[in-house]
């Protein structure tokens, strides 16, 4: 079997009602100039949706062939106990050129009663934001299942729910459980289980262009949402630069933010247990590891496969990359 290396992917694209044009300007991306794109999936292992390799010998091969042929070298050897064959992150692009549905998603313990496999906890990290824009993030007062449907029934849930003003670079994590919608005028970057569960609440009443609406998960979503009223929606961090920062710490994935501006940044991973994915927000930047090296563009993930001991990310002009992985109680790096 030959040895594994650092791994890039062809990106899925996925149309929606609600999409834009703006995922169509990144370098690495090609797609029609007329293309109402909501979401480009960098790194899945959705099936039916499952990247596939553009570099190398492995090139033509999906993302979970590669977990089931190399196990734990390509995941960890506590990941891939944990997820099996299943490669446990979905990482993508979302453009709202319109207001998404108000939706929730369930935990892994009522996905699992349901049958749907994984729960879906979630996180935003804000490329761009059109003047005004805002998304919808929990609840803003304490409402029980009654009140809710009754705001439900009167279409006044905007009333009860938690409406954030978006900035570029700010960050929403979004656990299982709490209701959220993207405005229109934001695009972001989505780290997530591997998941493509969404019980929708409420769709704006709009219609397609055939004059259908879609469908609504009312029943479903009920014993999905957390109630709870939270003191703060946005997570709070202090972005460096030449450093790694911390975004999000979960059960569920670790994403950190890496900024450079004309210094490299080593990386000693020998003490992981994970894959580490690199996806590139901003710049270009060069990632040499021992045997060769992988330029990323904005819009391109590289994923490090679990069995490397260090990585050099070398800037070619200032850039951001989201670093991305699953692990216990182990190193930041």
């Amino acid at each position: 079997m030959n040895e594994l290396y650092p791994l890039k992917f062809k990106p899925v694209f996925k149309e929606k009602i609600w999409g834009g044009q703006k995922i169509q300007n990144f370098p690495a991306m090609e797609l029609s100039q007329d293309a109402r794109c909501g979401e480009a999936w960098v790194l899945s292992g959705v099936k039916g949706d499952e990247s596939v390799v553009t570099n190398g010998f492995l090139k033509g091969n999906t993302l979970n062939e590669l977990v089931e042929v190399y196990m734990y070298d390509l995941t960890g050897e506590e990941n891939f106990d944990r997820f099996g064959h299943e490669f446990p992150i979905l990482v993508k692009f979302i453009d709202a050129n319109n207001w998404l549905s108000i939706q929730v998603h369930p935990d892994d313990e009522l996905a699992k009663k349901r049958k749907l496999g994984r729960g879906k906890s979630e996180m935003w990290y804000v490329l761009d934001a059109e003047p005004g824009a805002k998304l919808i993030s929990g609840f803003s007062k304490r409402v029980n299942q009654q009140t809710f449907l009754r705001h439900l029934q009167d279409k006044s849930l905007k009333d009860i729910l938690n409406t954030e003003d978006v900035n570029r670079n700010d960050v929403f994590y979004i656990p299982a459980g709490r209701v959220h919608a993207l405005g229109p005028g934001v695009l972001l970057a989505e780290i997530q289980e591997t998941s493509d569960t969404t019980y929708r609440i409420y769709d704006w009443d709009r219609v397609d262009g055939q004059g259908k609406s879609r469908d609504l998960h009312i029943e479903e979503a009920m014993e999905a949402i957390d109630f709870e009223v939270r003191a703060n929606y946005r997570t709070e961090y202090q972005k460096e630069k030449e450093h790694t920062v911390n975004l999000v710490s979960c059960p569920h994935f670790t994403t950190n933010l890496v900024h450079m501006h004309t210094r490299g940044l080593q990386k000693d991973l020998t003490l992981m247990d994970s894959f580490i994915a690199y996806l590139c927000i901003k710049g270009e930047t060069e990632c040499i590891y021992p045997g060769g090296k992988e330029r990323l563009r904005m819009g391109e993930v590289l994923l490090v496969p679990a069995m490397f001991n260090e990585i050099l990310l070398n800037p070619l002009t200032e850039s951001e990359l989201l670093e991305i992985y699953i692990i216990g109680k182990g190193p930041d790096i």
